[in-house]
């Protein structure tokens, strides 16, 4: 989730987060600015080490989208639900429900075939090729790095107090954009549009939760595709066998321009259940035997 992409532009942002008011954190101890960016840092360094190792999981992930008018009013709502998968070391999502229903024949053997032309293309792969696809992931990897370290650096910081979520301790955070802040990266750009909230888990540095508010508008892409300033996403994740910390909850709403186009205007809410540790024996089933959870 995952969790990197586009709104996954926002979700490589997992460091920046909007005002909630709805419950006031314990008071505690404050934490000054060096102790926050350090804690920020040693965050964010962990979620990446999770991004690495949700890839030894399978799971299944369902979006609910609703696309609103301009009252906000619901004017359609679609969901989709994809099976995760790990194949030859890549995660993989494959469509098994449109609205809650099975796919039907058709759509299933399209995903069938989506999926077995991949084993056959990494099956096939020779060691050249191979190793530029590993290389190219692994400066995939240090661009995150890079920009994981700048996140630390553009904001002035809050510690709110100390706040229980899930029955465990977190440190609650908000992050302000520091003025003049120059980003060294051309992806850090984004980074004075956004604000924050963060829970941090205090035992062991882990993003709890994520409120982050677009305070500008923010323009990117060959497109012309515009974030307006409101939109938010919450980010939740939750200890996964005692080793990891992966999402179980994202919620979007976004207000996006896409170049002379109308506004889109959707609330898109994903859920993340069924982890499974992925093992060499694994079996892939066919979409047509995918049953709904009772």
């Amino acid at each position: 989730m995952p969790l990197r992409s586009a709104l996954i532009l926002v979700l490589a942002c997992s460091c920046v987060l909007a005002q909630d008011n709805a419950k006031t954190p314990a008071p505690a101890p404050s934490l000054n600015q060096d102790q926050i960016r350090d804690l920020i840092r040693r965050t964010a360094q962990n979620d990446m080490e999770n991004d690495k190792r949700q890839r030894d999981y399978t799971y299944i992930q369902r979006e609910e989208q609703h696309r609103l008018d301009g009252k906000g009013e619901v004017k359609s709502t679609e969901t989709k639900t994809s099976e995760i998968l790990e194949i030859y070391g890549e995660q993989v999502e494959r469509l098994i429900a449109k609205d809650d229903k099975p796919l039907s024949e058709k759509d299933a053997a399209k995903e069938e075939e989506k999926i077995q032309k991949l084993i056959d293309k990494r099956k096939d792969e020779s060691e050249k090729d191979r190793e530029k696809r590993e290389e190219k992931e692994e400066k995939d990897r240090e661009q995150d790095r890079q920009f994981v370290r700048e996140v630390a650096d553009a904001y002035n910081f809050t510690f709110v107090g100390i706040d229980s979520l899930s029955g465990r301790d977190t440190y609650v955070i908000d992050g302000e954009p520091r003025p003049g802040y120059e980003p060294h990266l051309k992806e850090a750009k984004i980074l004075p549009k956004f604000r924050f909230r963060a829970w941090i888990d205090k035992d062991e540095s882990q993003w709890k939760k994520l409120d982050i508010q677009c305070i500008d508008t923010v323009s990117f892409g060959l497109f012309l595709a515009r974030i307006h300033k409101g939109s938010r996403i919450i980010i939740e994740q939750t200890r996964i066998n005692n080793e990891v910390w992966l999402p179980q909850h994202i919620n979007v709403k976004v207000d996006v321009r896409v170049a002379l186009l109308k506004d889109f205007n959707v609330n898109d809410d994903i859920t993340f259940r069924d982890y499974k540790k992925f093992r060499t024996d694994t079996k892939i089933i066919p979409v047509g035997e995918f049953q709904q959870p009772q």
